[in-house]
């Protein structure tokens, strides 16, 4: 059973172990909110009543997705003990999934540690095979990505789930919610207001969702939001309008309109823009090829999809990714690098 099925399960001189995992390009932001909850816990306890290290693969320090470096206390060959394992994954969250980071994964998993993924380490939490049929929650730009890779999983529009021996969170400050929550089930709830308040933030439940743009109840009242979330779950295999209009139980006529009034496009350029922008994503976060991502995002042919992503974002697809990957390959010992141009130089 997971430490967090028994509620406030830690007293007196034992301590909670919390273990992050750091991938590149982790989220710096989620990282500092993590640890800055429980050093404020520690602090405004007037003891450690909170252990946690860090990890990366090899023990190296990792570099965040800011540029920021860490520094780790161990590599996943030989992780310590945590009675919570957090993984924080970057923006490559298949690239980077070692057998090793699995293997840690799983082996925690067995030995009863809560394991918790952070924005993208979703992706590895279904690799390591723990998810199980558990439903899984990421940040709302990788859920495309997720759900071309991961047909079968039922994804939750929400800031963070817990969800006995397994938790996920979308990452930003919705990790400060998440820590606050796990605070109150290993602590007490004083304690996790007592931290709030020193960070002066009021605490969110896990359940809302992710965009201030889509209110919990925007599904069964708000027929743009229907229409978008309609357009997003069915990429592949644009619908037609008349297709459209019956599921959402409303007239051509009717959705034209809302779409001119609320988007100023037709419905079929608004399901273009859809597209173009789900395939953006794809082209962050996967390495799907071109032809790939086009049919993933419902072109049948990878030039017409390429005519467009250009008229979109002012550069091809394969332009765009080409972009951001040298990026992330400059921010890889960057040191070295800058030696290795100087020698060329000379």
């Amino acid at each position: 059973m997971s430490t967090l099925d028994h509620g406030v399960a830690f007293k007196g001189d034992i301590r909670p172990r919390f273990l992050f995992i750091l991938q590149p390009e982790f989220p710096m932001n989620a990282f500092v909110l993590a640890t800055e909850a429980l050093r404020i816990s520690n602090q405004n306890s007037g003891r450690d009543i909170f252990d946690w290290s860090c990890a990366s693969e090899t023990g190296e320090s990792v570099r965040a997705s800011n540029g920021m470096w860490a520094v780790v206390d161990g590599d996943l060959a030989s992780p310590p003990r945590a009675d919570v394992v957090i993984q924080f994954e970057g923006n490559l969250p298949i690239q980077h999934n070692s057998a090793r980071l699995l293997s840690a994964l799983r082996t925690a998993f067995r030995h009863g540690s809560t394991i918790i993924a952070v924005d993208t380490g979703a992706f590895a939490l279904t690799q390591a095979g723990v998810t199980g049929e558990r439903k899984v929650t990421l940040h709302w730009e990788a859920m495309p990505a997720y759900r071309e890779r991961f047909p079968e999983a039922e994804i939750e529009n929400r800031l963070f789930l817990l969800d006995g021996a397994v938790g996920y969170c979308a990452g930003g400050v919705a990790m400060l919610d998440m820590m606050l929550e796990l605070i109150a089930r290993l602590r007490g709830h004083p304690l996790a207001e007592e931290v709030a308040n020193a960070l002066i933030h009021s605490p969110r439940a896990g359940d809302l969702p992710q965009r201030r743009d889509d209110p919990p109840d925007a599904i069964s009242q708000s027929l743009p939001r229907r229409l978008i979330a309609l357009m997003e779950q069915n990429l592949d295999f644009p619908l037609t309008l008349p297709e459209l209009s019956r599921r959402l139980g409303v007239s051509r006529r009717t959705l034209e309109r809302h779409c001119l009034q609320h988007f100023g496009q037709t419905p079929s350029q608004l399901y273009l823009r859809v597209r173009l922008q789900a395939a953006r994503n794809f082209l962050f976060y996967e390495e799907l090829s071109v032809k790939a991502v086009a049919i993933a995002c419902g072109f049948s042919y990878p030039a017409v999809f390429s005519r467009a992503f250009r008229k979109q974002f002012g550069q091809a697809p394969r332009q765009f990714r080409d972009s951001f990957r040298s990026l992330q390959a400059s921010r890889v010992r960057p040191e070295i690098q800058r030696l290795s141009r100087n020698s060329l130089a000379g």
